[in-house]
């Protein structure tokens, strides 16, 4: 029996409540001081996967897909942003926001996956998606994003440009849909159980304090 607990995070760089909710377990860790006791990795999900390389406008979209308002999305935008700033994260939600196609966003995780640098980029592209107002479908946007956690952009080139990863992010995505994952955030314990949406650190700390009295 491994001596820690695998965490898996199904989600995607452009779900404002899985940075909210992957702060809130960060949290709860800390409080913790369990760091050492966790296995940390991210999953893929697309909310998007038939995206147009364009995009969409995000207003249209939000009503498109889930009937909301303009006044909707104003106090969508106004709590996100607000449950942003409790958990340190800046949400600069702007008029000509689209929402975009995120699989080579994915393909570049894998591949950060491999060189130990997966959250470090993971954080980085919902800073760049988020606060920096940043095109995350843009394959130059995301080179950038590479290079700058020290990974190098012309091995993250070759990755975009192969099928095989491509083909890599769906099956990974239709994984996590089989066992029956339709939203994100998920935060999946040990592969056994799960807590989803955006949850708040005690109930993570509850679930966390659970797995570690079975390891002793």
């Amino acid at each position: 029996m491994s001596n820690k607990i695998q965490l898996d995070i199904v989600s995607d760089v452009v779900c404002p409540w899985c940075i909210i909710g992957y702060k809130n377990l960060q949290t709860a860790i800390d409080e913790l001081d369990v760091a050492d006791k966790v296995e940390l990795q991210w999953q893929p999900f697309e909310l998007n996967p038939n995206m147009p390389p364009e995009g969409q406008d995000l207003r249209e979209h939000v009503a498109e897909k889930y009937g909301s308002s303009r006044e909707d999305s104003e106090k969508s935008r106004i709590n996100i942003s607000q449950r942003g700033a409790e958990v340190g994260f800046t949400f600069n939600f702007f008029e000509e926001m689209k929402i975009v196609n995120t699989r080579d966003a994915h393909i570049l995780l894998e591949y950060a996956d491999e060189h130990g640098k997966q959250t470090e980029l993971k954080l980085a592209l919902f800073t760049a998606a988020f606060t920096d107002q940043k095109d995350v479908s843009n394959r130059e946007t995301l080179l950038n994003e590479v290079e700058k956690i020290g990974l190098d952009a012309e091995q993250a080139k070759i990755r975009l440009e192969e099928a095989k990863y491509r083909d890599q992010v769906i099956e990974h995505e239709r994984f996590w849909q089989g066992l029956g994952i339709s939203a994100v955030p998920a935060v999946v314990f040990n592969r056994t159980s799960a807590l989803s949406g955006a949850q708040p650190i005690e109930a993570y700390k509850q679930v966390l304090t659970e797995l570690l009295a079975e390891l002793k």
